[in-house]
């Protein structure tokens, strides 16, 4: 199991903390926490706010998602996906849901919209060369690999 990371957290949404579900879950669900439904309408995109406010040491990230089921049951994702929170960060976490499907849908207040990764992330130094050390793949991309 991975080191606990502590994260400072402000609760405003008037619901419980984020939380994870089952012990080797990577992800804990927000939840929506307007006091007005959102409605999306087919291909229609709305932020949705959660009431969370979060402080990462530095060296981690929080990465939003959607959750599966919504997906799978709904149509309703999540854009720019997977999201990143930076350590440096201090405002609401917001979630940009978007309804795929051809029908509208209703989002209520405590309905878990999205999930919150946290991870840990290494920051680049770039070194610029005139060429790149040759490897097996080479360019190869976009399916060149396979199905």
């Amino acid at each position: 199991m991975a080191d606990n990371v502590k994260v400072k957290i402000i609760n405003k949404s008037g619901l419980p903390l984020p939380e994870y579900k089952t012990v080797e879950s990577a992800g804990m669900d927000l939840s929506y926490c307007g006091e007005e439904d959102i409605t999306l309408q087919p291909l229609e995109r709305k932020l949705a706010k959660t009431g969370i406010f979060i402080e990462l040491p530095m060296g981690y990230e929080a990465q939003i998602r959607p959750r599966s089921g919504m997906a799978l049951k709904h149509g309703i994702g999540v854009l720019n996906s997977p999201g990143t929170i930076d350590s440096d960060y201090r405002g609401e976490i917001g979630v940009i849901v978007v309804n795929l499907s051809n029908e509208t849908y209703t989002i209520k207040k405590g309905e878990r919209i999205a999930q919150m990764v946290i991870a840990a992330h290494a920051r680049a130094n770039f070194i610029q060369v005139e060429e790149l050390t040759e490897s097996d793949r080479g360019a190869g991309g976009f399916g060149s690999t396979g199905k």
